[in-house]
């Protein structure tokens, strides 16, 4: 059904022990009723000392209205299933998601009045609520609202609430669902354009770069026959070896590999919320890797705590559904990725150099693109290590004291980046990130500009 995922459907009794019994059925009294009951055990009393029968009816007319509906409400068994879609699950912050909420009377009597509502956070808007008329045995109820959340994170949405009341208002009753559901904000991004990344290897992303594996016997690499190959390519040196049909495989493509590094330290960024440099940094993150994995690259991405997406060790993404797989978890990863309490960029740093696309010795030709915070003296020279034998390194530089206002040395750490082979740029507030985007692929090798405000 859409994007979404129908949850939580399942029956539920809105009366007798599913309510905890008459005890629970006689907490839903409202202001109303509590009020008839106190005047009608006022009257009451007050009749016994006046000694006014007259006025022993009217009490016992307050007092037994609110029991009677307690008694009707705790009763009365409705059978009812509750479900909600959400569509799309995953979305953009500033964009909205709509929540399908659908009752299904699942008993043979007719329902009374019901008041639904969802338990949503209060970042995503307030609380929806929706008033039911009879529903038919058999019938069905549907409603939807919107939610939209302008900072990036996981919420969740749900339980779904019943609430029923009589005909006088004296006594509500609530029922909650158990199920509930997540909805995960994910970083803005914005649309880049190709562009030659100076040091690049030539050829970009996917089937732009491929090894033949014809030179010799030697260098052929077999795989399993499978239905379909030419017999002609029936490699039977490897066959004999492995006791099964082996074929040469003819060329074996390689994938342009690409390391995101985010820097997440807390001593690294000043400011919250989403106009921050952090926030800024996240979302360029999240637009780099989204163009990279559009253009055919396999990429990671890597915090400064060496924790990598989508696979500890130095993983990368693989190709088809495995790279859209990857994607909605680097993406799941950014939506709730904070501060790291890490002073440092040294486990950024072996994280590179012992996982690839750094500067290992598989990786030699790897992208890297670093979205780093304040820099002191040690970590600009951790940094620029961090360059290695990458084929392009680009750093975008997000200083707090050029957030801030103040006098800052940044330029002082981007030659330091640039002398070591970095095309570095300074992030001043309020650029945008694909004008920097596209600097970075017209600057020379080891050089950069800092950002023209957009």
């Amino acid at each position: 059904m859409g994007a979404g995922a129908l949850r939580g459907a399942g029956g539920e009794d809105t009366g007798g022990r599913g309510l905890g019994g008459l005890r629970a059925s006689l907490s839903g009294l409202t202001t109303r009723g509590r009020s008839f009951l106190a005047a009608g055990i006022a009257a009451g009393l007050c009749a016994y000392v006046l000694g006014q029968g007259e006025l022993l009816r009217v009490g016992l007319l307050l007092a037994a209205l609110p029991l009677v509906c307690v008694l009707a409400l705790h009763r009365t068994r409705h059978r009812v299933a509750g479900s909600r879609l959400l569509s799309p699950v995953r979305v953009a912050a500033g964009a909205e998601a709509r929540v399908q909420l659908r009752v299904d009377n699942v008993s043979r009597v007719p329902t009374g009045l019901l008041m639904l509502q969802d338990r949503v956070p209060y970042v995503l808007g307030p609380r929806p609520r929706f008033v039911l008329d009879r529903v038919e045995p058999g019938g069905r109820r549907e409603v939807s609202y919107r939610v939209r959340s302008d900072l990036r994170g996981r919420y969740p949405l749900g339980p779904l609430q019943l609430r029923l009341t009589d005909p006088f208002g004296l006594v509500e009753l609530t029922r909650s669902f158990s199920s509930h559901d997540l909805l995960t904000v994910v970083p803005r991004t914005e649309e880049l354009v190709p562009v030659r990344l100076a040091g690049e290897t030539s050829g970009y992303g996917d089937g732009s770069r491929r090894a033949l594996a014809l030179a010799g016997d030697d260098d052929v690499i077999p795989r399993t026959y499978r239905r379909g190959d030419d017999l002609r390519r029936v490699h039977w040196r490897s066959t004999a070896r492995y006791g099964e049909l082996m074929v040469r495989r003819e060329e074996q493509p390689q994938r342009s590999r690409a390391t995101v590094l985010l820097d997440t330290r807390d001593v690294a960024f000043e400011g919250a919320g989403p106009d921050s440099a952090f926030e800024w940094a996240v979302s360029a993150a999240a637009s780099t890797l989204v163009h990279l994995l559009e253009q055919g690259f396999s990429s990671r991405l890597l915090t400064d705590a060496g924790t990598t997406v989508p696979g500890e060790g130095g993983g990368f993404s693989s190709g088809g559904q495995e790279s859209a797989e990857a994607a909605g978890l680097m993406m799941d990863t950014l939506a709730v990725v904070g501060h790291s309490d890490g002073a440092g960029l040294s486990r950024a740093y072996d994280a590179l150099r012992s996982g690839g696309g750094g500067f290992g010795e598989t990786g030699g030709d790897g992208l890297l693109i670093a979205f780093f915070g304040d820099l002191d003296d040690v970590q600009t020279e951790l940094a620029a290590k961090m360059r290695g034998r990458s084929g392009a390194a680009v750093a975008f530089v997000l200083d707090a004291a050029l957030w801030a206002g103040r006098p800052t040395a940044v330029e002082e750490r981007l030659h330091r980046l640039r002398t070591a082979g970095w095309t570095a740029l300074a992030v001043p507030p309020g650029v945008a990130f694909g004008e920097l985007w596209r600097q970075a692929g017209n600057a020379p090798l080891g050089s950069g500009a800092s950002g023209s405000r957009a």
